[in-house]
């Protein structure tokens, strides 16, 4: 990765050292940034919004790599997921998968890159229909994005994956607790069979031996099934334990990049130290060391 000023450490990966990805109709190469930036248009007087431009961002990510993707808020993380996303289009540079390059267009268009590429809200409830049972939220991307295989099975295991009951099949999100939608949420991304997961904060709403499971199948999918994984956080100790490599964001740059436990333990930014501080303030409250039981 890098934010147009040099490398940030760590490298970055090119479509030659990505591989194959065997998931999503054998989709091959990297899912690569290079060189994006963006402006949104100038906020109106008085407006309070907080908006996240972009400056010559690059980033790859490699089939069975993980990035943790970390930076304070209107740093410009969520733009940069809009992009790859294909929701939003750069004033300049590229995104592409393998040697396809992917810009927003008709729906028709993207289908191959919506199956490849499967997002995770940190809230569900704004991409799951309270009309639609749980079965149904699963099999309409499978049939949206008309994807082969048996719907049924592919439903039911995303769901085991997630720990999610066969008998809420046909609930609705509004008979689901928090956590039970936020594990919907994901199992309809893993439905498709996806290449890459592109996830934020996606277990902030669950308690913690549910986010134990979750981050642990995230880990097995990257380990043992060679999907990427950018993982949008704030919380250090899941950057630490799922992903290899961590980006640290700030006023629309990639200010630093290189393996997690280089970054968390000895920071080379103002940024990254900051978010290291931040953390342990945290975890330690003032007047109690680190260590006191």
């Amino acid at each position: 990765m890098s934010d147009g000023g040099g490398s940030n450490g760590g490298g970055t990966f090119s479509n030659n050292d990505a591989g194959s990805v065997s998931n999503s109709g054998g989709v091959t190469g990297a899912l690569a940034a290079d060189g994006v930036s963006f402006a949104y248009p100038a906020p109106r007087v008085g407006s309070c919004g907080v908006h996240g431009t972009l400056k010559s961002v690059s980033l790859h990510l490699a089939p069975g790599s993980s990035t943790a993707l970390m930076g304070s808020s209107g740093s410009g993380k969520s733009t940069l997921v809009r992009i790859l996303l294909a929701l939003a289009k750069p004033s300049a540079g590229t995104v592409a998968l393998g040697a396809r390059e992917v810009k927003p267009g008709p729906a028709r268009s993207l289908r191959w890159y919506r199956q490849a590429v499967q997002y995770i809200p940190q809230n569900p409830a704004g991409s799951l229909d309270p009309r639609m049972t749980v079965s149904q939220l699963l099999r309409e991307p499978l049939r949206q994005l008309r994807v082969a295989g048996n719907h049924r099975a592919l439903v039911g295991e995303a769901l085991e994956r997630v720990e999610v009951p066969a008998g809420l099949l046909e609930s609705r999100p509004g008979e689901l607790s928090g956590g039970q939608n936020q594990r919907v949420a994901i199992a309809r991304a893993l439905a498709v069979q996806p290449a890459y997961l592109l996830a934020d904060e996606p277990v902030s709403g669950l308690d913690l031996p549910l986010r134990d499971t979750v981050l642990s199948l995230l880990g097995n999918l990257v380990r043992q099934e060679g999907l990427g994984l950018l993982l949008v956080t704030h919380d250090l100790g899941t950057a630490a334990r799922v992903c290899g490599t961590t980006a640290v964001m700030a006023h629309g740059r990639i200010v630093e990049h290189g393996p997690t436990y280089r970054v968390l333990d000895s920071p080379g930014s103002p940024e990254a130290a900051a978010l290291v501080q931040a953390s342990a303030a945290l975890h330690f409250p003032p007047g109690l060391p680190a260590g006191a039981a």
